[in-house]
């Protein structure tokens, strides 16, 4: 009998949100997903640490100095994990932009230009590659001009429906809704703790879905960050869902039946107004979300923090 992980794979492209790789060999992912916390957690595990030494070793006689070394071997870091996840994955791996330029159009831009042309460097067609950046509007700029210069981009920490329209209307390639962090804000706000189609956080990705498929958006839609396997089965039929190794394993143990929840035929025929996406409506609306508001700037400060952790394991090492 299948189980419910081979039956989602039958509606959904599933995703491993994670920096193990031996996880992702295990459930034989589509792509993968990595953030500067996951890579800080595979960092400083004995049998990922070889990489961070890799990086090191290379940049041995190297000119740079000081903080300019310790970004270049970040940098380094991040190409190598996504090179060793491209071997064990068929389709792409998310590489992230460092969340302290979450308000810098131009500096976004100049980084994910920059990773695309490490990966490059090393045999890795941009194809596979998808550069994360935050869903500021500053990072949904950046990703506009990324997009125009065939570098596709995985639009990340976004909590509202503004947030997935104004990446859609700029081309860009695929979005990173937050389910579980949308549940968590809702729980501590209302003491109620959601289940089913009632879950915030699965209501939120179900209207941007619905929306994208009713206006003929080309974005796909990436559920991310869940706290429970209902929160996934929920969204059997979204176009991808980053899924961590304990809820791959929860998935695959449970045969109960699959049910198709989001479909994009039927989404054509809802009554859905569109949203105003110019700078001073996005502005106000993401205002007027404060879950959205909160929970986009709490993302990108807890990024920047293992941002600096990894900085400073490396800063260590040297």
């Amino acid at each position: 009998m299948a189980n419910q992980l081979e039956e989602l794979k039958k509606h959904t492209t599933v995703v491993a949100d994670t920096g193990d790789f031996e996880a992702m060999q295990a459930y034989q992912p589509q792509d993968a997903t990595t953030n500067p916390s996951l890579i800080l957690q595979a960092s400083q595990k004995a049998e990922y640490k070889h990489l961070v030494q890799q990086a090191i070793d290379e940049h041995k006689g190297s000119s740079l100095s000081g903080d300019a070394l310790v970004e270049s071997i970040i940098d380094r870091v991040l190409i190598l994990f996504g090179k060793a996840i491209l071997e064990i994955v068929p389709g792409r791996v998310s590489t992230e932009t460092d969340a302290r330029l979450s308000f810098d159009t131009e500096a976004t831009v100049a980084k994910g230009r920059q990773l695309i042309e490490l990966y490059e460097k090393d045999g890795i067609n941009r194809d596979r590659i998808l550069i994360k950046i935050a869903s500021t509007w500053e990072g949904i700029r950046a990703a506009e001009i990324l997009q125009k210069e065939g570098i596709n981009c995985n639009l990340t920490l976004l909590f509202s429906l503004v947030q997935a329209v104004a990446c859609a209307e700029s081309g860009v390639k695929l979005i990173s809704p937050f389910v579980g962090r949308i549940y968590d804000w809702y729980k501590a706000d209302t003491g109620t703790d959601y289940t089913g189609s009632d879950d915030p956080g699965v209501q939120s990705v179900t209207t941007v879905f619905n929306y994208y498929k009713k206006f003929g958006h080309d974005t796909e839609v990436m559920g991310a960050s869940f706290r429970n396997k209902g929160q996934i089965t929920e969204l059997a039929g979204c176009d991808l869902l980053t899924i961590s190794p304990g809820l791959l394993q929860e998935l695959q143990d449970c045969t109960d039946p699959l049910t198709l929840k989001l479909d994009a035929a039927a989404a054509k025929d809802l009554d859905i107004q569109r949203v105003p996406t110019d700078e001073k409506s996005f502005r106000w609306l993401m205002n007027e979300d404060a879950m959205a508001t909160e929970k986009t700037a709490e993302g990108i400060r807890k990024f920047g923090i293992d941002i600096v952790k990894l900085e400073d394991l490396i800063k260590g090492m040297l």
